[in-house]
C-alpha cells in the first residue's frame, strides 16, 4: 500500500516540522504487541518516521499496514519502516545495558513496498549512528534467516538445559566449558521468548521438523547399537555424519569481521582466579606484540584457577608461548584451529 509524504524538512525527515515533535520513534517492545505500537506511534506522531526493532517482522508488519488501511492518514503505512538491529543479551534492564552493544553487529532494515524513500533512509541511519552495519532483507527472508540463526539455537539451548534441572549434583560437578557455552542463552526471558516463537511460528517450525528428522535417524541409529552392539547397529556411521555435518555447516558461519573462518593457533595459558590476573595476561600479550583474535576462558570447577584459550596467528603463537613462559606463565598445550570450530 503506497504511502504519501507530506514535504521534507531540512534535516531531510519526511512530514516533518520543526518542533513540531519526533521525527524519528523506535518501537522497542515484544513482538506480540509491537505492531500495535507503532501503528499507534504513526498515528501520535504524524511528521515522525516509525521503525520497530522487534525480531519477528511479518507479522508486525501486518499488524502496521492493516492499521494504516483503516486509517485516514495517507502517509502512515510510507512512514513505517521495520529494522531489527542483530545484537542483544540474555539479561535486561537498565543495569545490563552496553553503550557499545550495536556497535560492527548487522542491523537489518526490513522495508515494505510502500515504505517511503526518505524513511529507508531515516532507519539506515540511525543504525549507522549506533555504529551498526544496515543491511536489506524482506520480511519473509528475515523471519525465515532468524528462525535458523536465532530463534531455533534458543530453543536448542533451552531444551538441553532443561535437561540439567533434575541431574545428579556429581554430574554437574563434571561440567565444562562447552556445557556453558551451549547453555548460556538458556537464562533468556522466557516471556519474551514466548511472543518471539509465537510471532514466527512457521519459520521456526519447519527449521525444527528439518533438526527432528536428524535427530530421529541418530536416535535410531543409537537404539540399534544399543540392543545390537556398535558394530552391527551402525551407530558409528550415524555419529559421524551428524559429525561431518556439522564441521560442513561450522565451517560456513562468517569468520572474523565477516570475512571467511581463519585458522588460528590456540595457546592454552593457566590463569590464576585473582583480580587483574586476566587483564596482565592480555597486557604482556600486547607487550609482546601478539594481538588477540579470539579467546575462550574455561573455569576448573572446584579449583581457584581458569585456562585461557587465546587464540592468535599462527606464525606468533611459539614467540607468545615463549616469552609468556618466561614471564611466568604456565603454558599447557597448543594446537592450529580453524575460527569458529
Amino acid at each position: 500500500m503506497p504511502g504519501a509524504f507530506l514535504p521534507p524538512t531540512r534535516e531531510g525527515v519526511p512530514g516533518g516540522r520543526e518542533g513540531a515533535g519526533p521525527s524519528l520513534v523506535v518501537v522497542a517492545t515484544p513482538p506480540d504487541v509491537a505492531g500495535t505500537c507503532a501503528a499507534e506511534a504513526l498515528a501520535a506522531h504524524p511528521g515522525a518516521v516509525v521503525t520497530d526493532v522487534s525480531s519477528v517482522k511479518e507479522a508486525v508488519a501486518r499488524d502496521v499496514l492493516d492499521a494504516a488501511e483503516r486509517s485516514h492518514d495517507p502517509s502512515m503505512a510510507g512512514r513505517y519502516v521495520g529494522s531489527h538491529p542483530m545484537a542483544g543479551r540474555e539479561r535486561s534492564g537498565a543495569g545490563s545495558a552496553d553503550a557499545d552493544l550495536f556497535f560492527g553487529r548487522p542491523w537489518v532494515v526490513v522495508a515494505h513496498r510502500g515504505s517511503d524513500a526518505r524513511a529507508v533512509l531515516a532507519v539506515r541511519t540511525l543504525a549507522t549512528d549506533v555504529g551498526a552495519v544496515p543491511l536489506d532483507l524482506d520480511a519473509r527472508a528475515h523471519d525465515q534467516s532468524v528462525a535458523l540463526v536465532s530463534h531455533v539455537p534458543q530453543l536448542v539451548s533451552s531444551l538441553l538445559a532443561a535437561r540439567l534441572a533434575e541431574a545428579p549434583s556429581a554430574a554437574l560437578a563434571l561440567a565444562g566449558q562447552g556445557l556453558r557455552d551451549m547453555t548460556r542463552i538458556a537464562a533468556s526471558d522466557p516471556r519474551l521468548w514466548t511472543a518471539i516463537i509465537g510471532g514466527n511460528a512457521g519459520p521456526v517450525s519447519d527449521v525444527l521438523h528439518a533438526l527432528r528428522a536428524d535427530l530421529d535417524g541418530l536416535v535410531a541409529a543409537l537404539d540399534r547399537a544399543r540392543e545390537q552392539g556398535p558394530l552391527l547397529g551402525g551407530s558409528a556411521g550415524a555419529v559421524n555424519h551428524v559429525m561431518a555435518e556439522g564441521n560442513r555447516g561450522v565451517a560456513r558461519i562468517p569468520g572474523k569481521h565477516g570475512g571467511a573462518p581463519q585458522r588460528f593457533a590456540e595457546v592454552e595459558v593457566l590463569v590464576p582466579d585473582r583480580a587483574g590476573e586476566l587483564g596482565r595476561l592480555f597486557g604482556e600479550l600486547g607487550e609482546i606484540g601478539v594481538n588477540i583474535e579470539d579467546l575462550i576462558l574455561d573455569h576448573s570447577a572446584g579449583q581457584r584457577v581458569g585456562v585461557a584459550r587465546v587464540m592468535v596467528d599462527p606464525l606468533r603463537a611459539r614467540d607468545a608461548e615463549i616469552e609468556l613462559e618466561r614471564r611466568g606463565w604456565r603454558i599447557i598445550a597448543h594446537a592450529t584451529r580453524e575460527e569458529g570450530q
